[in-house]
């Protein structure tokens, strides 16, 4: 009897009730059929499509950098074509044909030698002398075994630079220019030669002097020498050390349309060339 009165106070079993607990047996907290079928379905991979685009933005930006490089080497390249049509039209300066610069930079002929004719070739006649001394002067030092100083990669140690005095002059009617150099040297090491350097330049004197009371030291010869873009200065004696010695070079040159030493350079401004 007691048992009959206890089935009568339980509640009636629904369908809900069979499904929630069909639910916690299998694990998902309640979730009703549909629901958990919807929370097992498959959901869309979001890391692949990010890789995507990432991998997208890098291209691009790659191709950029690429667009961006060919545009300044065009760019490069066309003032550089610029420049070189420019030199063209304003054209090189000229040597007159004794050598010396022609136009408002041409200079006075060197002491001792009239103007003209005359003058080249007494300039014709000391080159092939010099150059037969030079060739005598390298056979000398390949019997020693030795590379002369002016042969050599570097400048040689016996002299010590202590001071420059530096005066130029251009000309810019005809790009050239006139210069003279007074340099101070100190003696280490004794010798006749004085190496320094200097290219495309025409030497119209060299004077070395001690000073005013001991007056100067003769000069045998100087030449320049293209190979290691040099100036030799051969003495007749060689010079004393721990003494000091004034070296002046009077010289000229063209003011060169590339980098290269006293060089010249243009613009475009409003569309006129300055």
């Amino acid at each position: 009897m007691a048992l009959e009165e206890k089935r009568e106070k339980q509640p009636p079993v629904t369908p809900m009730m069979i499904e929630e607990e069909a639910a916690l047996r299998n694990g998902s907290r309640g979730l009703t059929p549909a629901s958990w079928a919807e929370a097992a379905g498959p959901r869309p991979r979001t890391t692949e499509r990010h890789i995507a685009v990432h991998k997208r933005l890098v291209l691009g930006f790659a191709v950029s950098i690429l667009a961006l490089l060919a545009v300044t080497m065009i760019a490069v390249l066309l003032s550089v074509r610029f420049e070189e049509c420019g030199a063209a039209a304003d054209g090189p300066p000229r040597a007159s044909g004794n050598g010396s610069l022609s136009g408002g930079g041409q200079l006075p002929p060197a002491e001792g030698h009239p103007s003209g004719r005359p003058q080249e070739e007494a300039r014709g006649g000391e080159a092939a002398v010099a150059g037969e001394e030079e060739e005598e002067v390298e056979e000398e030092w390949q019997r020693r075994r030795e590379l002369p100083p002016w042969a050599r990669a570097r400048l040689p140690r016996h002299l010590r630079p202590l001071h420059y005095n530096l005066m130029l002059n251009a000309f810019m009617e005809n790009f050239t220019f006139s210069g003279e150099v007074n340099v101070q040297l100190e003696v280490r090491n004794a010798s006749r030669y004085i190496v320094l350097h200097a290219h495309r330049m025409h030497i119209e004197a060299v004077r070395v002097a001690e000073d005013k009371l001991a007056g100067g030291v003769r000069v045998a010869r100087s030449f320049l020498y293209p190979q290691t873009q040099v100036f030799v200065v051969v003495l007749n004696r060689s010079l004393e050390v721990q003494r000091s010695y004034n070296l002046k070079i009077i010289y000229n040159a063209f003011i060169e349309n590339e980098l290269l030493g006293f060089f010249r350079s243009s613009y475009v401004l409003h569309g006129e060339r300055r």
